[in-house]
Order: C-alpha cells, then sequence, then structure tokens
C-alpha cells in the first residue's frame, strides 16, 4: 500500500475499508441468524468460551497482521456482544406464541 499524500486521500480510503467492513459484517450477521436456529437457549447463545476462543485467535491474527492485539479484541468483543443480542431478540421473538413458527 502506499502512502496517502493528503487527509481526503486518508478519509477516502478508510470509507473504502469501511464499506467493505460493512459487507462483511452483513456476510456475518447471516451466519449468525443461521446458527441461530441450531441453538436451543441463551446459554448455547451466549456460549462464552466459544466468544473466548474466537477472542483468542482474533488476538492472534491482529497480531500477525500488524494490528495491535488490544484494539482487535475491543472490536470483536463489542461486535459479538451486538450480534448475542440480536441473536437473543430473534430467539425471544421466536418463542412468543404468537409469532409463526420459522
Amino acid at each position: 500500500m502506499t502512502a496517502p499524500t493528503s487527509l481526503p486521500e486518508v478519509r477516502a480510503r478508510i470509507d473504502a475499508i469501511d464499506g467493505e467492513i460493512v459487507g462483511l459484517l452483513a456476510d456475518r450477521q447471516a451466519l449468525v441468524r443461521a446458527a441461530a436456529a441450531f441453538k436451543a437457549d441463551e446459554r448455547a447463545v451466549r456460549a462464552p468460551g466459544r466468544v473466548e476462543e474466537v477472542i483468542a485467535r482474533v488476538r492472534d491474527r491482529a497480531a500477525a497482521a500488524g494490528l495491535a492485539p488490544e484494539v482487535a479484541e475491543a472490536v470483536w468483543r463489542a461486535m459479538i456482544g451486538a450480534f448475542i443480542e440480536l441473536e437473543l431478540a430473534e430467539h425471544a421473538a421466536h418463542d412468543r406464541p404468537d409469532r409463526p413458527e420459522r
């Protein structure tokens, strides 16, 4: 990657990366929703052991890629937390008797 030569170029590159990240998050969300169908209860959704496995792997990958592991961990914990809340809400909606089956 060549070094940017102006602030507008930096911002344009960041905007492009943000666009890629949004697309990847949409893909991840679809997989989270698919996983919800295989989970029976809140404990399975929260899966603290799985969360820690993911965080450890992300920290290793971050260090190898030149990203501060602390930054990667903070981002992934926030992302995982948001997806867990989404999945819990879907489970709650699915469990309501006035809702049709999935």
